[in-house]
């Protein structure tokens, strides 16, 4: 087993529990990424403390039954690239192909196996509903705005007198 202590990363983070799933919104990158449960767990025992060897056995008590050590480790490569863990963090599985990991971790794990699912969003995405803008002509027209008549992009692109 490998001693490494992984780290979550906590900072520019938005993280919202949901049943099954862990949704995080990274404000850096302006990515959302959907966690499945096995992912989840693995996250957030991340906490620069646990070793690789005790994730897993965290993750076995909690499934109630024998996990690979690599589905750990899939896991934290999957963290690591999706940029959800500090950065240095150390990768298993580095420059091999899905299917060589997915054979090497076999299907005889009680637990689905650990999938982040992401997706890039707009810097602006509620610019049409609120007064955020980046030009003067984003302002036009905006109701519900005290003002809708200059950007001002010093006070972070809100529509101003």
């Amino acid at each position: 087993m490998n001693a490494i202590y992984p780290q979550a990363r906590n900072t520019d983070l938005v993280v919202q529990d949901m049943p099954g799933e862990v949704l995080v919104y990274d404000l850096s990158s302006n990515k959302a990424h959907c966690l499945n449960e096995t992912s989840a767990f693995v996250w957030k025992s991340c906490d620069g403390t646990n070793s690789i060897e005790d994730i897993l056995t965290m993750l076995e008590k909690n499934s109630g039954g024998k996990i690979d050590e690599n589905l750990v480790w899939l896991a934290i490569d999957q963290l690591s690239e999706k940029g959800l863990l500090q950065a240095g963090t150390t990768k298993r599985f580095e420059g091999k192909s899905r299917r060589d990991v997915l054979k090497k971790i076999g299907m005889a794990s009680v637990i689905a196996l650990p999938v982040i699912a992401s997706l890039v969003a707009p810097r602006n995405a509620l610019a049409s509903l609120s007064c955020a803008c980046t030009s003067n002509a984003n302002c036009t027209g905006k109701t519900g705005c005290s003002s809708t008549t200059n950007c001002n992009l010093g006070v972070g692109g809100q529509c101003q007198p």
